[in-house]
């Protein structure tokens, strides 16, 4: 009898501890809708997973339902509290009507080894969309500015409005800087029609001198005007010494 307890000990000991240590993938948002999508915009959003298991969370693989999604973790390996992003992109190109795409996570969370996410999004067509006004409409409150006269060293910034005036939901799927020296931040990249949104601008002047000219472009699914760009001017002087 003592061996058969100790056999029955040993065996359900390390399972107890394996069930009461174990890793658990839980999702912020396991859907996401994209709203309006114009034919041919990439459009992209990061799902935000957590570890709320105790013992490590290790992603083998993440995969989509179509060819037109790709998603991509941030990282494969998380400890117990520690949090990721999976970013998902949806190319709409040759997709028309309503959509709904799947992301499976594969993981050893022992309770949810496969957890499937989804995101949904209406495609219009593009020529449709421009000609009877109901796609988006990107509007920025100015397209240039002028720092004037600044000393050398020194970092200018700005913040630009913006706003959808469009029918659709305005999709901000990136915002590119001619150069290093110049960050650009949304508020958000995501608008519903009337709502408004800032862009902050910031320009790094060390190291440069004269006149420059710099620009920032946002691009976006407002099917006439999909780059749209904003012009920095700059005087930058001498250090004072």
């Amino acid at each position: 009898m003592k061996k058969i307890f100790i056999a029955f000990y040993l065996i359900a000991v390390p399972v107890l501890l394996a069930q009461l240590s174990a890793p658990k993938l839980m999702v912020k948002n396991l859907n996401h809708d994209f709203g309006t999508i114009v034919e041919g915009q990439v459009v992209s959003y990061k799902y935000e997973i957590e570890n709320k298991g105790t013992a490590e969370l290790r992603i083998s693989n993440v995969s989509a339902s179509c060819g037109c999604t790709a998603a991509k973790p941030e990282k494969m390996n998380l400890k117990p509290g520690e949090k990721t992003f999976v970013q998902v992109e949806f190319n709409s190109e040759n997709r028309l009507g309503p959509q709904e795409k799947f992301v499976y996570i594969s993981s050893n969370d022992p309770a949810n080894p496969d957890l499937k996410l989804t995101f949904t999004g209406v495609v219009v067509d593009k020529n449709a969309a421009a000609k009877n006004g109901k796609g988006p409409k990107l509007t920025i409150a100015k397209s240039s500015h002028d720092f004037g006269n600044v000393e050398e060293g020194k970092i200018v910034d700005l913040k630009i409005s913006f706003k959808n005036e469009g029918e659709g939901v305005l999709v901000i799927n990136d915002v590119k800087t001619s150069c290093g020296c110049t960050a650009a931040l949304l508020s958000s990249k995501t608008l519903k029609p009337g709502e408004s949104g800032t862009i902050r601008i910031e320009l790094d002047t060390a190291n440069r001198e004269g006149k420059l000219t710099r620009t920032v472009t946002l691009y976006s699914n407002d099917p006439k005007q999909p780059n749209q760009t904003i012009t920095l001017f700059v005087n930058i002087e001498k250090r004072k010494s």
